[in-house]
């Protein structure tokens, strides 16, 4: 059962989008999906705030996110938030094993 962590970094004039853009070309983001227990790490830009951007941020068990949480990345990351002076939102939720067959007939595959 994975825990997915979403993670809404906004800023003002594009500065969250830059803040993924650095992540992901200065290799932090590489590095954290290569973790122990990371299953996903990506961003979405938001069609309805061009100033937010969406982090879905996915790990196998608390452990993993816990490890995550005192590694060298978190510096990068803690140091490029203020950089670019964003806040955030968070919501966690943990993944059931399969989805419901109730629910499953709306999923087109």
């Amino acid at each position: 059962m994975g825990i997915t962590v979403n993670i809404r970094y906004t800023g003002k004039d594009g500065s969250a989008r830059k803040f993924a853009e650095e992540m992901t070309a200065g290799g932090t983001v590489e590095k954290i999906r290569q973790e122990d227990g990371n299953e996903r790490y990506e961003y979405f830009l938001s069609l309805d705030d061009p100033e937010t951007v969406l982090l879905i941020d996915i790990w196998k068990n608390q452990e993993a996110i816990d490890r995550h949480h005192v590694s060298p990345m978190m510096d990068t990351i803690a140091a490029l938030r203020e950089k670019y002076d964003l806040h955030m939102t968070v919501s966690r939720y943990q993944s059931e094993d399969a989805v419901p067959e109730k629910d499953d007939k709306f999923i087109r595959k």
